[in-house]
């Protein structure tokens, strides 16, 4: 990225709405095909497009690309999955669609499982289309808004004094801070347990 940073920059100046199509176009197609390179993408786009911009289109191309994964899922092998599964598949079934929003925007915020598994696990059960979509946008703008910043902050810079400056540090401070939801996660889970 930094090798063509001023060709990739120049080329969305002069191409705005193409290079916007173009972006969104492979981040829902690497989305949909469960590709890796998420992370590289985001912090891609907020390198090109900025914080804001790149944010929106994050957000917005990848819940196309997981919507696109669950409905194929959905509706190519859940069936024979849940017949596999028998009792206990409807028992998860059962408990996971009656909290299906919370427990989807759980698995969204607290980076626990991977992206494409999050994708692929609710067509499994009886979650409605809409509760998935609605989750899955919710749910990733704070991750998806770190990793961007983040790209936007590494596209400034031009030397390792870059690295100190308040933009930057506050980007990897954003970063740490997600990072740590799951610990996070866990210990108020324990004091809830205890408390219970």
């Amino acid at each position: 990225m930094k090798a063509n940073r001023d060709a990739l920059l120049a080329f969305a100046d002069r191409n705005y709405p193409a290079a916007l199509a173009i972006a969104f176009v492979v981040y829902a197609g690497a989305v949909a095909l469960s590709l890796p390179g998420g992370l590289v993408l985001s912090l891609t786009m907020g390198f090109i497009f900025g914080r804001w911009v790149g944010t929106a289109l994050v957000v917005a191309a990848a819940t196309i690309g997981a919507t696109l994964v669950f409905l194929a899922a959905r509706y190519l092998f859940a069936d024979a999955a849940r017949r596999r599964l028998g009792p206990l598949g409807a028992r998860i079934n059962a408990g996971f669609t009656e909290n299906a929003f919370a427990y989807l925007l759980f698995l969204r915020l607290v980076p626990l499982f991977p992206f494409f598994l999050v994708n692929l696990a609710p067509a499994l059960t009886s979650v409605p289309l809409r509760t998935y979509v609605l989750a899955t946008l919710v749910g990733i703008i704070p991750g998806t808004f770190v990793y961007v910043n983040l790209g936007q902050a590494l596209g400034h810079i031009d030397s390792l004094q870059g690295l100190v400056s308040r933009e930057t540090l506050l980007a990897f401070g954003l970063l740490g801070l997600f990072a740590l939801m799951p610990v996070a996660w866990k210990k108020w889970r324990s004091r809830r347990s205890r408390v219970a």
